[in-house]
């Protein structure tokens, strides 16, 4: 899992994902396209940037959608947030090892989802990975040495999705350990465009494109009837794009280690934490999610980084409707069974995975 980075980790992730559409959002004016029909907006949510793109037969009909969309995130942000101080995750932090908190039926469902998520990933996915002192910075300088091995073990002695106790009745939260904390920025911004997504299907828009911070979920058609195209950029060449892919209804999510890392002896770490071992994880640059299923790609995503390439792929191989692409840390490109990706000339094609 992510460790002591900002709130919205995608905010460092624009550059490997680059949103191609026939008008792109231009600040944070409400701008329509030459089509009159296509209509985007920008704002500073969850620590990172989001754009709303959304396909409405009229100018006012657009600015409500996108005013609603961008609210909804808001919101979510405000009940959910690790740092904001009137937060349910905030409240629950703070009563670790001394009683449940009650939530919201909300807060409390996607908590659940996280540990459905960490069970199925053999805790590569851990809410609890924010208990682990602070022990690294990720300031893309060269450092002597990682920290002492025995204070890498103690910072992760209180991580632990299976020590949450919920309480579906009282829809309560508890972490039974003092300075036990949980953060749920690894799947927040994925959960915020569901979100988004199911209030702009309500208001009857039906294609859209929401970015927030390379978090990427799209449905329906551009207003000139064409699919959504989302190009996936190369790590080495920032602002250029390797491949692309054409969809619709379908989430794009990317994960990296390329902006947010230190060196030591010459071996990246990037952010993303094992939460088993407390270790940065190691062997990938960048991984990159395709599912329909936005809030589920957005954990997926660190999934593949914690348990890396092989185990990785092998994992995602055996999920229904799930694709990846990944870029190892030796610069090899490689892709699940049913990827299919459109290479720009001079790149190299992903190497699908072996059937395990």
């Amino acid at each position: 899992m992510q460790t002591n980075c900002n709130y919205g980790r995608r905010v460092l992730l624009l550059l490997p994902l680059l949103l191609l559409l026939h008008a792109a959002s231009r600040g944070q004016q409400l701008t329509p396209t030459a089509a009159r029909h296509t209509f985007s907006k920008s704002a500073h949510l969850m620590g990172s940037h989001f754009t709303f793109t959304v396909v409405a037969p009229d100018d006012s009909a657009g600015q409500r959608a996108l005013r609603v969309g961008l609210g909804e995130v808001r919101r979510i942000d405000k009940l959910m947030s690790f740092w904001d101080s009137t937060s349910e995750v905030v409240r629950i932090n703070r009563a670790a090892g001394l009683r449940p908190v009650a939530v919201s039926a909300e807060t409390f469902d996607l908590i659940s989802r996280t540990l459905n998520l960490s069970r199925l990933s053999d805790g590569a996915f851990d809410i609890t990975f924010a208990s682990a002192d602070k022990l690294y910075k990720f300031d893309r300088q060269a450092h002597p040495a990682l920290p002492d091995s025995a204070a890498i073990r103690n910072s992760v002695r209180r991580i632990g999705w299976q020590k949450i106790q919920l309480d579906a009745a009282k829809h309560t939260v508890y972490l039974p350990e003092k300075g036990m904390r949980i953060n749920l920025a690894g799947i927040l911004q994925g959960y915020g465009l569901r979100r988004a997504k199911l209030v702009l299907d309500k208001m009857g828009i039906k294609g859209g494109l929401l970015n927030g911070s390379g978090d990427i979920y799209c449905w329906g058609r551009q207003a000139d009837g064409s699919l959504w195209r989302v190009a996936i950029g190369d790590p080495d060449h920032p602002n250029s794009v390797a491949a692309w892919v054409d969809i619709t209804d379908m989430a794009v999510v990317t994960a990296g280690n390329y902006e947010q890392y230190f060196t030591v002896g010459g071996q990246v770490y990037g952010h993303i934490i094992n939460p088993h071992t407390g270790y940065p994880s190691v062997g990938l640059r960048s991984v990159t999610i395709l599912c329909p299923d936005v809030e589920l790609a957005d954990g997926l995503d660190e999934v593949v980084f914690v348990k890396g390439p092989t185990a990785g792929l092998a994992f995602i191989n055996k999920l229904k409707g799930v694709d990846c692409t990944l870029i190892t840390d030796d610069n090899r490109t490689l892709a699940s069974r049913g990827m299919t990706l459109n290479f720009y000339h001079g790149t190299t094609p992903a190497t699908p995975a072996a059937r395990p």
